[in-house]
């Protein structure tokens, strides 16, 4: 397999594949109603048994199969990522593959404080917080947890302070819950040098009763942000980025629109996602996955699990987000299933 490094792999409609997400854990200490509503995830909830979920040693194997077909990126998710336990060590296996340039992090942040330190220093380049209010009564709402809005503070302070930043802020706002704090938040991250992105409330999974009603369209969220804070665009840097950034002419950092609902980016989209049972799946939205932990298991060699991740590729024609609404959908996995 190390004669095809950086051998790019090419899909149905010419997409290359350069990213890559990895769950590694479906558990989470906060019931997000738009990720894992608690009437649906609570106690008696019977999340994956350890055995089920991929090894450390064998998402190696599986990024080191990503990274020959061209992929550059690796992120984790989960879940909440870091309820793994000495997530520090993936980091560090993933940061040595050949090929992976960048490794990020995305995570609900209430344990990143105790942890940051040890991730910069596995190999960790980058962190992505969810923040979706700085009133912590909404905080608490949006997340459903008894852990306090100021233990994610301090992890995005501690990232910070480990040199993982500009440390990106992701808020999904939905109509008459949180987009009244919207401007709280870009303020909060201009003054502490953290990228704010705002996300357009999506329909993932088939349990977080998504509304159209309550998507806040980007137009109207950029909207509002300059008529306090002028900004211009800044032109995307790579093929396969998904946020329209800004950059405000104050020179205080950039904010940015990540707009599924109302402009797909389907087209430019170059995201492969590994479920923590070692499924592949070739969209957010997508119903079914290629089982790669089969693979693993079953005693394949490197070359055919190279085959098994660029022959699916190869063949993918996804784009949900472009026909949404406009056909039958079959059920989705959740996003605590997937990651984000």
């Amino acid at each position: 397999m190390a004669s095809r490094a950086g051998t790019e792999v090419r899909d149905t409609r010419g997409r290359p594949l350069r990213d890559l997400r990895i769950s590694v854990t479906d558990r989470c200490n906060f019931r997000c109603p738009y990720c894992m509503p608690r009437e649906l995830f609570g106690p008696d909830h019977a999340f994956l048994p350890r055995s089920e979920l991929l090894t450390y040693d064998e998402i190696g194997r599986v990024v080191r199969a990503f990274a020959a077909t061209g992929v550059t990126k690796v992120r984790l998710t989960g879940g909440e990522p870091l309820l793994r336990r000495d997530l520090s060590v993936l980091v560090g296996i993933v940061a040595g593959t050949e090929g992976v340039a960048d490794v990020a992090l995305t995570t609900n942040g209430s344990l990143l404080a105790a942890q940051a330190e040890a991730l910069k220093t596995a190999g960790l380049r980058r962190v992505t917080v969810s923040l979706d209010s700085l009133d912590p009564d909404v905080f608490q709402q949006m997340a459903d947890t008894k852990i306090r809005l100021d233990a994610v503070l301090d992890g995005i302070a501690a990232a910070r302070d480990a040199g993982l930043g500009p440390v990106k802020l992701n808020a999904v706002l939905r109509r008459g819950v949180n987009d009244d704090g919207l401007l709280e938040l870009v303020d909060y991250a201009r003054e502490g040098g953290h990228v704010l992105r705002v996300i357009e409330f999506m329909d993932v999974g088939e349990t977080n009763g998504w509304l159209p009603d309550e998507v806040v369209p980007a137009a109207e969220v950029l909207a509002r942000v300059q008529a306090v804070h002028p900004m211009e665009p800044v032109g995307r840097s790579e093929r396969g980025e998904v946020a329209e950034r800004w950059r405000f002419l104050d020179g205080s950092g950039e904010f940015g629109l990540i707009t599924s609902v109302t402009k797909p980016f389907c087209g430019d989209c170059t995201r492969a996602r590994l479920s923590a049972v070692g499924e592949l799946y070739t969209c957010l939205f997508a119903s079914t996955g290629t089982d790669l932990r089969a693979v693993l298991r079953g005693g394949a060699d490197d070359d055919a699990l190279y085959e098994a991740v660029a022959g699916r590729w190869r063949v993918r024609d996804d784009n949900y987000s472009e026909v949404r609404g406009q056909q039958p959908t079959p059920p989705k996995p959740e996003m605590s299933f997937l990651g984000g």
